[in-house]
């Protein structure tokens, strides 16, 4: 489980992780949690797609029907539209019907670990997002996984979503932290940083100052993301080589400019009225974490009564506890953007 703050490189890194796999000769699935859509239904396709594949290698071709028709039980009772990706054979009774996800799931995945393993092959499953599956899913996508590492089938998973997963994970199943390898995934350090900037720029055979180096490092923190905006705005800005201090002054202005419309903007807007006057009151408090208390005293309220809302930005995964009582945003350097653009009308 890659745990870790928006922008840092999850996605990325669970993409290369898809990548090896395929190079490795897994099969893989990789699927994003969103907020709305049921893990079953999202699962459903992928490993449609996985069984299709397992049913043309000869030595597997009895235990992939075995898991098709499995699979075709699970659609039915989780009342999944199949459309194109039907599945052409009768349903298994007994198997992955329960309308239990944790029982169910836990069959369809010993199903089709066991038809990887007549075919010589390994399934590897990839989850973005996790935090937004909700408590039974997360309780059953834990089981299915249990499950398969008691048999030693060859299904491997890697998930990634933000630093309050493993909480979550071990809410749901206490233990879960003993079965998954939580990794977080941060802000890079000095060398890593520079390196990030550096390179691309020498491997075009130009040059950029220790100053401006050192002043994109200082802006952004070593995050992945904002390392990855500032290098793209101040090589455009640049005239000629080296890129210097006042090249970065001026990528600074265009990439705060696309960040604020953009990456910032998107996520603020998914909160409501009282949930963005919340998150205002956190930043006028300074840089996090935050105590609750805090927050509240800046509303005028009590943290009780603020429970429930901070609750559901949490949930939005805009904002994360780092530790009891304190809270934290889940978007480095959202707080500069809340006191640089907002407004007492808002």
């Amino acid at each position: 489980m890659l745990l870790g703050l928006r922008g840092t490189g999850k996605t990325v890194l669970l993409n290369t992780v898809e990548n090896a796999a395929e190079e490795s000769g897994y099969m893989t699935s990789a699927i994003e949690a969103p907020e709305k859509e049921s893990l079953a239904e999202l699962l459903y396709p992928k490993m449609q797609q996985a069984l299709q594949k397992l049913s043309h290698i000869e030595s597997a071709k009895a235990k992939a029907h075995a898991a098709l028709k499995a699979l075709r039980s699970f659609a039915s009772v989780f009342g999944i539209q199949m459309g194109d990706l039907s599945v052409s054979v009768d349903p298994e009774p007994g198997v992955a019907d329960s309308g239990n996800l944790e029982y169910d799931l836990s069959d369809i995945f010993i199903a089709i670990g066991t038809a990887a393993e007549a075919a010589g092959k390994g399934w590897c499953l990839l989850i973005d997002e996790v935090q937004y599956l909700d408590k039974e899913e997360l309780a059953a996508l834990i089981v299915a996984i249990h499950k398969i590492s008691q048999k030693q089938l060859p299904v491997i998973f890697f998930g990634a979503g933000l630093p309050q997963l493993a909480g979550l994970s071990g809410d749901a199943k206490s233990y879960a932290e003993r079965l998954f390898s939580y990794r977080e995934v941060g802000a890079l350090d000095k060398g890593a940083a520079m390196k990030a900037i550096r390179g691309p720029i020498n491997d075009e055979g130009e040059e950029i100052t220790a100053g401006a180096l050192s002043k994109i490092l200082e802006i952004t923190e070593g995050y992945p993301y904002f390392l990855q905006e500032w290098g793209f705005q101040s090589w455009n800005t640049a005239e000629r080589s080296p890129i210097n201090t006042g090249d970065v002054q001026v990528a600074t202005d265009d990439a705060l400019r696309r960040l604020d419309n953009g990456f910032f903007r998107v996520r603020l807007d998914r909160l409501t009225p009282k949930e963005r006057e919340y998150a205002i009151a956190m930043s006028k408090l300074g840089k996090g974490p935050y105590r609750s208390s805090e927050v509240a005293d800046q509303l005028g309220e009590t943290p009780n009564r603020l429970g429930p809302r901070r609750a559901n930005i949490i949930a939005k995964g805009m904002i994360y506890s780092p530790r009891y009582g304190d809270i934290d945003f889940t978007v480095p350097m959202f707080d500069d953007y809340l006191r640089r653009n907002w407004r007492p009308t808002e």
